[in-house]
Order: C-alpha cells, then structure tokens, then sequence
C-alpha cells in the first residue's frame, strides 16, 4: 500500500530524511516514532504530496507521490499536528467544503459527512462555529475532514495531542477500528499510544532509520539480559551482596524503600541464564523476607530511549 525507497530530503545543506526505506501493507497501523527534528513530519509531507523528494521515491497504492500527486491525493487522509480549520466555518459547512475540495460527489456529501460527524464524536458540535469549540474538539473536526472522502490511506501526525483522557481513549478505539478498512500511519510523542493501537513501529532519528520491527521484537532485540523486581524487608546492603554472589547475576541495583516499608531492588541477569529460582532460596535462607518478585520488561519508551541514544553513540 506504501512504498518508501531509499528517500532523501534537503534543504540546502541540511539534510532531513536520510535515505530511509520501509514500506506499509494494506490495513496496517504503523507507528512513525522519532524524537523532535527526527524527520517525521518531513516524510509525512512527502507522502501527503505537499512537497517533493530530493532523491528516492515513496509510492502510495502504487502511485508516485511526485508524479503522480493527484491520484496519489484522492487515496489519503491526513491530520497534521496544527489543524488547518477555518475558525468561522460551522462544522458540518466546513466539513461539506472539505468534502467538495476531495471530490466527494455532491449526491454523496450529506451522507458522508454524517458519517465521519458520528464516528468522530461531534455530531452535536453540527451547527457551532469551529472557533467556539475546545482544543479537543478541534482535533476532532480535523480527524473527521481526513476521513470525509472515506481515503485508502490515514496519515496521523499526533492525532490525540490536546485531548482529555476520555476523548484519547474514543480516538484510540476509532484508529484501531480503522485497522482492515484503511492503512494508518501515526505519528506521536506519547509512547503508550503506539503500544496499545500499532501492530509495527517504525523508529527515525536524525533521518535516519534506526528500527523498523513490532514492538514484542524490538523488546527481545534491545533488552539483553532479564531482569526481575524484588521487594524484601532486611538489611538492603547485604540483600545485595548476597544477590550478586548468585551465578549469572550481572547486577543488583537498590531501587529505594517503598511506600510499605519494604526495600525494593532490581536484579540483572545475564543472557541466557535464569537464577530466578536461586534468588528466593538466597533470601529467605538468610533469614530475611521475600515479599514481591516480578519480571520486568522494558516499556516502549525503555526500548525507544536505548535504541535513540545507541544511535548517537552513546550505549554500546
């Protein structure tokens, strides 16, 4: 459904999108991650058609994004991060001239805009002027005027940005309703949001690709070596020192004393070697109490932090 291929942006001297390659199947979330500055924005204008590549291609239901703008256009709907709404439109007028502009039939455009005004949540909102409404149900009328001519194709530039807590998780459960009928990419800075909503995530840095894999992977690829939470009550010191003559233990870190009063601490292990079974045995052999043991796994912020920072070469 998309194709990019060896895609590269400049301006002037400074070179946005770095040759990165990737490509999205029919029906597919993708997660599009990348701190500030990464590139994002810049490959999502490109395949939004607003601007042209400096070298590569990127290809949309197998139309070229350049050469092909105009069909490339009728396939897409896309919601940039700063809405572009006219504040003194009423809703359902400015989605019907939204609609008009995509080449939505006029037989078609009631029915269609009722449509999008449902599924967004803003059906009451009909008769209101764009600049009366909050911050979130902007965002709303922007993600219902990139659905109005019902697109192939969803390109989300922080969809959920400004929302309250109820309305991000309505607009989640929209976008992963979207997943069969329509291939999204998302863009956002809000980790969890990719977790919950995207199959596959793609991670850029400095216009360039650093991963492109699902999370589960990309959790196996970066963690290492396992790690599991204890929460103890004794002597922390020498909780420690005992822990650490375990084999395969790599490191011990005392994380603190909790809320409980217990003491927590987190154990490393090596790569391939499991001692959670030694570590219980080791505690309360020494007399001391094992209240709380867990595996933990790192978030998708964890493996987004690691693997940015592996790129500037700053973790080995």
């Amino acid at each position: 459904m998309i194709e990019v291929k060896e895609l590269v942006k400049e301006y002037g001297d400074f070179r946005a999108v770095d040759g990165i390659t990737f490509s999205v199947e029919k029906g597919e979330i993708l997660g599009f991650l990348g701190p500030n500055g990464a590139g994002k924005t810049t490959t999502m204008r490109i395949l939004t058609c607003f601007f042209p590549p400096t070298g590569g291609t990127a290809k949309v239901s197998g139309f070229d994004c350049f050469t092909e703008s105009l069909e490339v256009r009728k396939r897409i709907g896309y919601l940039p991060e700063s809405v572009p709404l006219y504040l003194d439109m009423k809703v359902k007028d400015y989605l019907e001239f939204a609609a008009a502009l995509k080449g939505v039939e006029s037989g078609e455009v009631d029915r269609k805009v009722a449509r999008v005004m449902g599924e967004c949540g803003i059906e009451h909102m009909a008769g209101r002027l764009i600049k009366e409404l909050s911050k979130g149900y902007r965002q709303r009328v922007g993600l219902a005027q990139a659905l109005v001519n019902d697109p192939e194709v969803l390109i989300l530039d922080e969809p959920t940005i400004g929302l309250d807590p109820r309305q991000i998780i309505e607009i989640r459960k929209l976008i992963k309703e979207l997943a069969g009928r329509r291939t999204v990419i998302l863009s956002t800075h809000i980790l969890p949001e990719v977790s919950m909503v995207c199959k596959r995530v793609i991670i850029i840095n400095k216009g360039r690709l650093v991963a492109v894999d699902t999370p589960d992977n990309l959790t196996a690829r970066v963690q290492g070596a396992g790690r599991v939470a204890l929460g103890v009550r004794g002597p922390a010191e020498a909780i420690k020192e005992r822990l650490e003559t375990i084999r395969g233990v790599k490191k011990v870190v005392i994380d603190g004393r909790r809320d409980d009063g217990t003491m927590g601490l987190s154990v490393e292990f090596e790569k391939g070697v499991d001692p959670r079974p030694e570590i219980p045995e080791a505690i309360v052999g020494s007399g001391w109490d094992l209240l709380e043991m867990k595996t933990q796994e790192l978030s998708l912020e964890d493996i987004f932090i690691r693997l940015i920072t592996r790129e500037e070469g700053m973790v080995q």
